[in-house]
């Protein structure tokens, strides 16, 4: 087996909840940090910047900065660059992420016609007008990007529904196909990896959403890690598509693990 040498995290549910540690959370990454492998947040969180991430995890005791995170609205950037140069975006999404769009043109609401409907994480303002208004854009033409495709995420409320539940409703109504730029998109985890300057088989993926972390990542080449902790359900496990490559408690089961698979290196 080719040693370890990366270790992709997703955030909400592996690290925190309700960006509140999770029991040795905080400690499992010091030890991977110390041990020496390279480390990307790898989240689908449309809530907060990067900055804003990385001042919550600090403030939790966690060992990262901003350039340690990669979130759905930078590779959004990213793909909208690559893709749709010069587009004018319409953006549905819970939260302040604007700089991490900087580069991408937003209008106002009562601006013409898009060219591209952006929909970034659910909220209060996913309301019956605001998507009835993206329902319009897309049957004029509008392209739609989507972040993600989670279905829902916990909080310390419990589970809450996310941008999945309504993109369905949006893709049949309209007619079209979301184009997906954070996790599962095989184009998110690529550009992790190539920030770090590591091959897929070198790389672990730690998430607690089967299908949109962990086999998203296998599909990739990456190892797959799935913890119980977050949204982890046992019902979404015995339906998935694939199994994991690995199944933990909790991130705080990390170390061990990577020190078995060291050990198996021998």
């Amino acid at each position: 087996m080719v040693p370890v040498r990366a270790v992709l995290i997703d955030i909400d549910g592996v690290l925190t909840v309700s960006w509140k540690a999770l029991p040795g959370a905080v400690e499992a990454l010091q030890r991977i940090r110390t041990a020496g492998q390279a480390v990307t947040l790898l989240t689908n969180t449309t809530s907060r910047t990067r900055a804003s991430i990385a001042h919550a995890l600090v403030a939790e005791g966690f060992p990262v900065d901003a350039q340690d995170i990669l979130t759905a609205p930078a590779a959004t950037a990213a793909y909208l660059a690559e893709h749709h140069p010069g587009a004018r975006c319409s953006l549905l999404n819970s939260g302040d992420i604007r700089d991490d769009l900087s580069d991408v043109t937003l209008l106002d609401e009562d601006d013409a016609v898009p060219d591209v409907v952006i929909v970034g994480g659910a909220g209060p303002e996913f309301d019956h007008i605001a998507l009835n208004r993206v329902f319009g854009h897309l049957q004029q033409g509008a392209r739609l990007v989507a972040m993600h495709r989670n279905l829902y995420w916990r909080t310390d409320r419990g589970l809450q529904l996310d941008t999945g539940a309504y993109l369905v409703g949006l893709e049949r109504a309209a007619r079209t196909e979301a184009e997906i730029t954070g996790k599962p998109a095989a184009a998110f985890f690529e550009t992790a990896l190539a920030r770090l300057g590591v091959r897929p088989d070198q790389a672990l993926m730690v998430g607690d959403d089967i299908e949109s972390d962990v086999l998203a990542a296998q599909r990739a080449g990456i190892t797959g890690v799935l913890v119980k902790t977050g949204k982890y359900l046992p019902e979404a496990l015995d339906a998935a598509s694939g199994t994991p490559d690995h199944l933990l408690e909790s991130f705080a089961d990390l170390p061990a693990l990577l020190d078995r698979l060291a050990s198996a290196d021998h």
